[in-house]
């Protein structure tokens, strides 16, 4: 059986909780029904029928159709000459929806796809989305989307607050297992106690689920996220940005391939492997990127299989790749200089890892059962704040 998507049980009430409204629309190019068809193009039926109206849409980061590659390359808002409606960005000039931006409409709807790591700034535009709205009385609507790699893992340390950035607003896990209709809820028992929102939940999906068993096609979400598979090592696959080493941009895999010119990926790998991690097998492969770190260099490192997505654990073992790169090329791995999504002050990996008590375990080999145990404490206390405000 197929999971319906809050957009697709949406559509099965013929849009009832839109009508008479002008509604402004949140949404990028993985906002699709389960029919392939993008939200605007349902929903451009009903403003033509006069049922709604649409008074804009709003595209996070890579741009509502994706077309923006990396990481801090904005873009900016237009009119739409295919529909004429006006497109603003939120990952440009504004980060935060403007009153302007939020005028005459009714209705904040918002349809975004998360892969389920803090890093991935989805999320985030919905916070920004939800503040804004709160700030000026306006009801918001979340559909819900599974979290491609399930909702039981969680997995990671919180976000010291002189440390919040755009790649971790406000403190959550490394791996939070959320969907982001939880993410809306959790953020607005947190500090939006008194906005209308609604979530519109999915139908037949539970918590083990991961993004195969949903029936679901995939559509990416960003440029660097072509498969489920990359959404599964995201969460440790990322902190490779906060170095200069290869996270795999520029190659048909991104972060479950990485490495470097002065890598030997056989050497590499064995190590890695030797470490025992679960769910995890690194393979020797040499890359060359057409783009971004390393751009037509030839690299050798690994491809991270993943061997038993239950067992394994991204974070720890992203890491273990810290470790690995400190310990074995101390000469030649660097980490990656500022400025890293908007912070000019602080280094990326800081940014990335939340607190600096990680950076020094990763810096001074701390034993990895030994992270492991304070990330399950952190993991426990989010677990708690977490049932509290969606309990199974």
């Amino acid at each position: 059986m197929r999971v319906l998507t809050g957009l697709d049980r949406l559509l099965a009430s013929d849009l009832d909780a839109l009508r008479g409204k002008r509604i402004g629309v949140v949404c990028h190019q993985a906002s699709i029904a389960s029919d392939l068809h993008h939200i605007l193009d349902h929903l451009l039926l009903g403003h033509q029928q006069g049922r709604f109206s649409i008074g804009s849409v709003f595209g996070p980061q890579h741009g509502i159709w994706g077309h923006t590659q990396d990481n801090m390359i904005e873009w900016e808002g237009y009119r739409d000459p295919r529909t004429g409606l006006m497109y603003h960005s939120l990952y440009g000039e504004h980060r935060k929806p403007t009153p302007m931006m939020f005028r005459d409409l009714d209705l904040i709807v918002v349809d975004l796809q998360d892969v389920g790591s803090r890093y991935y700034t989805f999320i985030w535009t919905t916070f920004l989305t939800m503040e804004a709205a709160h700030e000026l009385g306006l009801p918001v609507l979340v559909l819900d989307r599974p979290n491609p790699i399930g909702g039981m893992a969680v997995e990671g340390s919180g976000i010291e607050a002189d440390l919040q950035s755009f790649v971790g607003w406000r403190s959550l896990p490394h791996r939070h297992g959320m969907t982001i209709g939880e993410a809306a809820q959790l953020f607005r028992a947190r500090e939006f106690p008194h906005l209308d929102l609604q979530v519109i939940e999915m139908e037949g999906w539970t918590r083990r689920m991961h993004w195969p068993e949903t029936g679901l096609h995939w559509a990416l979400p960003s440029p660097n996220m072509p498969t489920y598979d990359t959404a599964l090592v995201y969460p440790g696959g990322c902190l490779l940005e906060g170095t200069q080493a290869s996270e795999g941009r520029g190659t048909t895999r991104p972060f479950e391939i990485f490495g470097a010119p002065y890598v030997n990926g056989s050497e590499f790998c064995a190590s890695l492997n030797e470490a025992g991690l679960p769910g995890a097998h690194f393979r020797p492969v040499q890359f060359q990127p057409t783009f971004q770190k390393h751009f037509g260099e030839v690299c050798e490192g690994a491809f991270l299989h993943v061997t038993e997505r239950d067992a394994f654990r991204p974070v720890l073992t992203g890491i273990a790749i810290l470790q690995a790169f400190l310990r074995y090329h101390p000469n030649e791995f660097r980490w990656q200089v500022p400025p890293y999504e908007y912070v000019y002050d602080k280094d990326p990996i800081d940014i990335l890892l939340g607190a600096r008590w990680l950076r020094e375990a990763v810096e001074n080999q701390t034993p990895l059962a030994q992270i492991e145990e304070r990330f399950r404490a952190e993991e426990a206390h989010f677990r708690a704040e977490a049932e509290r405000i969606y309990p199974d």
